[in-house]
């Protein structure tokens, strides 16, 4: 492990870095459109256009990359995040926040595309897993730590758009000075969705919502906080713990899943989170430290979501159609997450802030739902049959889907060299 961490640390440390200004920038902006007076669906609207500029940021950088390079890709794309930052605080309106936010989503997109295909060339066949799972904990952790960036400075003042805007600069020494040659990158190829709905329809809905479940989680999860009253600190508490709770259970219900039936740690994982998200709420009457331990079960729930949907659709599909159906998975959870934060705000414009996990709430149900109708349909997969969970965020770009990907056909080529594991082996801790 410390010689995974050795060989890769300058981009682990830059990818971190720009995972502290991201998480920083989302929920400030959530806090300060409320103090500019935003109406919530403008807002979700706002917080939208990150993840609509993120899915075209994914689909386009190989082809942008093909053509001028890393390199100068990579510069580009760093220098005008950084400026975006700044610019929030200098045309404060939503028309121009939005086109920011659009600007945002396609750049860090880009640098993850660039940063992540390094990774992957750092992978070899014994430390893909890994360098895997250390990077998630890595992106997860500081998104969590970014949160508490806020209570730097007033949300009201442009000291805090400073820091995420030097944050991300400083991201880039590390990554830029990596010594190498740049890695070879393709676009990558993708099925159908329809053709992947036939292969696994759990899997292909399941990776949508999850999408947009956390597409509203961190998009609204600061207005909610703020139409709540709780305080700045309460806010990067609130949402530095729900993504802390996904770095902490993302190893355990991996685990489940691979011990057993995937379909049914799926189904009951969504109800555990949509039941959560009811108890969140009412959690939020009695106490802070109540509200904060729920959040935090309630993202140990959901975050490891696209992992196991991923994980599912990868049981049905040759080694041939896991790469390309990743991408169509990335595709997928990407118009989710677009489509996350205008909902709930439409929700919470009705129901009040409540309607926040109220809408996390139905998701999740929605997902639980489906499972208990496909076990109706088809019969689940036998426990010998079944692949890997890999640890994986639902933001994931194209580089990083590759690197699962490849690890887990890793994996199916060693568990082919060598036999097929024992029901007692599998069994053993």
């Amino acid at each position: 492990m410390f010689r995974v961490i050795a060989s890769a640390w300058p981009l682990l440390l830059g990818c971190g870095m720009l995972m502290l200004g991201n998480g920083l920038q989302n929920s400030l902006l959530g806090i300060r459109a409320s103090l500019e007076g935003f109406e919530t669906t403008t807002t979700g609207i706002i917080m939208s256009g990150y993840y609509v500029g993120f899915l075209a940021g994914s689909t386009l950088t190989p082809k942008i990359v093909a053509n001028v390079g890393h390199v100068r890709v990579f510069s580009a794309l760093a220098s005008l995040a950084s400026a975006a930052v700044l610019l929030h605080a200098v045309f404060v309106n939503p028309y121009s926040w939005v086109a920011m936010r659009v600007v945002t989503g396609f750049c860090y997109a880009g640098i993850y595309v660039v940063a992540e295909s390094w990774l992957n060339e750092r992978a070899t066949n014994e430390t893909r897993g890994q360098l895997l799972s250390v990077y998630m904990v890595v992106l997860l952790g500081d998104l969590a730590l970014g949160q508490l960036l806020l209570n730097l400075a007033p949300p009201d003042g442009f000291i805090l758009f400073v820091v995420a805007s030097v944050l991300i600069s400083l991201a880039m020494v590390p990554i830029a000075l990596t010594a190498g040659p740049a890695p070879a990158f393709q676009a990558p190829s993708r099925v159908s969705p329809w053709s992947l709905y036939k292969l696994s329809p759990l899997g292909l809905v399941g990776c949508c919502l999850v999408g947009m479940a956390h597409g509203t989680l961190f998009g609204m999860g600061a207005v909610y906080g703020d139409r709540v009253g709780m305080s700045l600190t309460g806010i990067s508490l609130f949402m530095g713990i729900v993504t802390m709770g996904g770095v902490i259970f993302q190893w355990p219900i991996g685990r489940l899943s691979d011990r057993y039936d995937r379909r049914r740690v799926i189904i009951i994982t969504a109800f555990l989170a949509s039941g959560l998200a009811v108890a969140t709420i009412a959690a939020h009457s009695f106490s802070l430290v109540l509200f904060l331990a729920c959040t935090l079960v309630y993202g140990g729930m959901t975050l490891p979501l696209y992992s196991l949907c991923l994980a599912h659709t990868n049981d049905y599909l040759t080694p041939a159609q896991i790469v390309p159906a990743s991408g169509t998975l990335v595709l997928m959870g990407g118009v989710g997450a677009i489509f996350g934060p205008p909902l709930a705000a439409q929700v919470m414009g009705f129901a009040g802030p409540e309607g926040f996990f109220m809408t996390l709430c139905v998701i999740h149900g929605v997902i639980g739902l489906f499972g208990l109708y496909r076990m109706t349909v088809r019969d689940s997969k036998p426990l010998d049959e079944q692949g890997p969970t890999l640890p994986m965020a639902s933001g994931a770009t194209a580089a990083t889907t590759e690197l699962s990907s490849q690890t887990m056909l890793d994996q199916a080529s060693e568990a082919e060299e060598g036999g097929a594991p024992s029901e007692e082996d599998r069994a053993s801790p």
